[in-house]
């Protein structure tokens, strides 16, 4: 698995720069830069998920990608062996990056 950073601290899985997914979904089917992926599963805090239905915040991460143009993308899934998801405050998924992203010609 992948190990994860996150700093999208609005985001209702990120607990201490973790995530409480056992997986995520990366987007960009077209991306040529990080700024045009997302984090797919980004879910906005006080959405009234459960905390008991999480599990617990974790480095290791299984990391879908639909950025097909990514060097770390295989088969979809994401092969580099440290990511980072970006956004800091964002209000949504959208304003959310993979810092890691690296577009392969």
């Amino acid at each position: 698995m992948t190990k994860l950073d996150c700093n999208v601290v609005n985001c209702s899985y990120n607990e201490d720069n973790c995530c409480r997914r056992a997986d995520i979904q990366v987007e960009g089917a077209d991306a040529h830069t990080p700024s045009e992926t997302s984090c797919g599963s980004f879910v906005p805090r006080g959405c009234n998920c459960n905390r008991n239905e999480m599990g617990e915040p974790a480095k290791a991460t299984a990391v879908a990608c639909e950025a097909v143009e990514c060097r770390f993308n295989r088969e979809k899934k994401c092969s580099a062996d440290h990511i980072g998801i970006a956004g800091g405050h964002a209000d949504n998924g959208r304003e959310t990056e993979c810092g890691s992203f690296s577009y392969e010609a």
